[in-house]
This record gives C-alpha cells, sequence and structure tokens, in this order.
C-alpha cells in the first residue's frame, strides 16, 4: 500500500465530506438540519470515496478495495475525533459518543469501506482476472 497517497487522498475526502456537511447544513430545506446534512453527506460521500479510490488505483495499485476502504475511514474517524468533534460538535451540546454512536456515522463508514471494495471489485479485480487470462493464453 502507498502510505503517502492513501493518507493525502483519506485527508482530502474528509476535507471535502465536513465541507460538503457544512455547507449543506446552512440550506433551510429540512427542520431538523443535522439530518439534512447527515443525509447529503451519505450522498456525498460515495462520489468522494469512489474518485479518490479511481485516483488511488490510476497508476496500477493493487491493494485490496477493504484494506483501502478501511485506512481512508481510520484516517477520516481520527480527523473527526481530533477536529470535527472539538470543534463543531462539542460547541454545539453534542458528544464524541454521541457523534461516533450514532447510526449515521456507521452508515456512512459503511459506506468508505463499501465503495472503495466495489471500486476495487469493477475496475481492480476485473483488470487482474484479465492479465492472469491474457498470461496462460
Amino acid at each position: 500500500m502507498k502510505t503517502i497517497k492513501v493518507l493525502g487522498i483519506s485527508i482530502a475526502i474528509w476535507m471535502l465530506g465536513v465541507s460538503a456537511f457544512t455547507l449543506i447544513y446552512e440550506f433551510p430545506l429540512m427542520e431538523n438540519r443535522s439530518e439534512q446534512a447527515n443525509i447529503g453527506l451519505a450522498l456525498v460521500v460515495p462520489i468522494l470515496v469512489w474518485g479518490g479510490a479511481w485516483f488511488y488505483y490510476r497508476k496500477g495499485s493493487l491493494t485490496h478495495g477493504l484494506k483501502l476502504g478501511l485506512v481512508m475511514l481510520l484516517v477520516s474517524a481520527t480527523l473527526d475525533a481530533l477536529i470535527t468533534v472539538p470543534l463543531l460538535i462539542l460547541p454545539s451540546g453534542g458528544s464524541y459518543s454521541s457523534f461516533f454512536g450514532s447510526l449515521d456515522f456507521w452508515l456512512i463508514a459503511l459506506e468508505f469501506v463499501g465503495v472503495a471494495l466495489l471500486y476495487w471489485y469493477f475496475r481492480v479485480h476485473n483488470q487482474i482476472k484479465r492479465k492472469t487470462q491474457q498470461n496462460k493464453v
């Protein structure tokens, strides 16, 4: 695994995700703005992770998508613990346990891992299979 590359991509995804959450929160579309922002984030995260996976794999890396997704999630969760919760959640009356114990958090975490895994199966795994079959012929 290309550690520096995956760290950079993960930080970029986290920054874009927090920015999207904050921006979506500001639109007065629903009465419950937190729910609105979480729904918006759930719609944005797959696009961000798919793009991050594309960027990671574009030079031919073969790291399994599950591993990539878990690392991306770990980096994002760490940044949430160090930055998001203290700066955005605690001042508005939330807590670490309300943030990390939220079903919304875990559904978005599942999206992180699932999208990276799907990218790997659709793009990288099939490429590996084709190369293996070509070598047999």
